[in-house]
């Protein structure tokens, strides 16, 4: 079974990457991009939105797709992500949700932090962290 997904690539004025601390399974513990389920009847850029708000508390601009990729999950799922660029427009920083933490991070700091499996190089890929 194929479940969609979103995330979102922010960066600040000082080009760190806004990230959160998974806070359930799959990948409790680890760093990840904000992001989760696309529910039913809802477009990409309404659960980006969403997702921000409640695991960030930031209100943000979706923008263009980045890159997709799949994941697998527990009991035969596949994580079917799509990972969009957004802009803050507003809110105040504080995990919330599946979030255990949520900060903004530079490209060395993502690099010694525990991550999801594949972010590092993935973000790497797509041109978002440098080499």
């Amino acid at each position: 079974m194929h479940v969609r997904c979103v995330g979102a690539i922010v960066h600040d004025a000082e080009g760190r990457l806004l990230l959160i601390r998974r806070g359930h399974p799959p990948g409790e513990g680890l760093w990840s991009l904000p992001g989760g389920r696309v529910e039913a009847g809802e477009s990409d850029a309404e659960a980006v939105a969403r997702e921000l708000v409640e695991e960030t508390g930031l209100r943000v601009e979706p923008g263009h797709l980045v890159g997709s990729v799949e994941r697998a999950g527990p009991a035969g799922v596949t994580y079917d992500i799509h990972d969009y660029a957004a802009v803050v427009t507003g809110g105040t920083l504080a995990p919330g949700d599946d979030a255990a933490d949520a900060r903004w991070v530079t490209p060395d700091e993502l690099r010694r932090l525990p991550a999801t499996t594949g972010l590092v190089e993935t973000l790497t890929l797509w041109k978002v962290l440098p080499r």
